[in-house]
């Protein structure tokens, strides 16, 4: 006798990471993309790099590499529609490089899935040497000759770091993101439509961890 019943949905294998974040973008101090209201001037441009000082996805090590997403964010953060371009860092192997893919463009599943969504269009992948640094705070990204930001974050009255947490949209799911000003930001990638710079704009910074098993 025949069935409708469907088949079983695909599983997958999960990840852990743990690392840092460092952000910038053209909006003002602090982006209202974080709290779902439109950019300053109609869309935004935004850096986002990920560090994983540890990681595993779906068995692969991926712990010391850096993931870093280029975006034109075309009006309200939530619409979705943007346009990303990725650069991995060139120390991955292609497994290495494949698992990052895979989970930051959402095919693994879970939070980097809910936020991988957003994409509407991946230009490229390149590889590309990443500098991702924190010294006392401050936080530097340089990736190959296309890429410089500089930023550092807001303390509070007694020196602690500026938070913000439960806001609707986070680059960083179930971590609290550093409130910080980039104090320069330059991107010269004009084969792919990404070219500006910036000086005192948005910028986040964050110590993030995310443990999805997996389905």
């Amino acid at each position: 006798m025949a069935t409708t019943q469907g088949a079983p949905a695909a599983k997958t294998a999960g990840y852990r990471l743990e690392g840092s974040l460092l952000e910038v973008c053209s909006c003002e101090t602090l982006c209202p993309c974080w709290i779902g209201e439109d950019p300053d001037y109609g869309t935004c441009q935004s850096v986002v790099a990920y560090h994983l000082d540890k990681g595993d996805i779906g068995g692969v090590d991926v712990s010391g590499l850096t993931l870093v997403s280029v975006v034109h964010i075309p009006g309200n953060v939530l619409a979705g529609n943007w346009r990303q371009l990725v650069f991995v860092d060139q120390d991955a192997s292609d497994e290495q490089a494949d698992a990052l893919l895979a989970a930051f463009g959402g095919d693994a599943g879970g939070p980097l899935a809910d936020l991988a969504q957003l994409i509407g269009e991946r230009v490229a992948v390149e590889r590309a040497e990443i500098r991702h640094e924190i010294v006392d705070g401050a936080g530097t990204l340089t990736v190959g000759d296309k890429i410089h930001c500089a930023m550092h974050p807001y303390v509070g009255p007694d020196g602690s770091t500026t938070k913000l947490l439960d806001s609707i949209f986070s680059t960083v799911p179930g971590s609290p993101a550093y409130v910080a000003k980039a104090d320069s930001q330059r991107v010269d990638i004009p084969e792919h439509g990404y070219a500006w710079s910036y000086e005192g704009k948005n910028a986040i910074q964050s110590d993030w961890k995310i443990d999805y098993p997996g389905e």
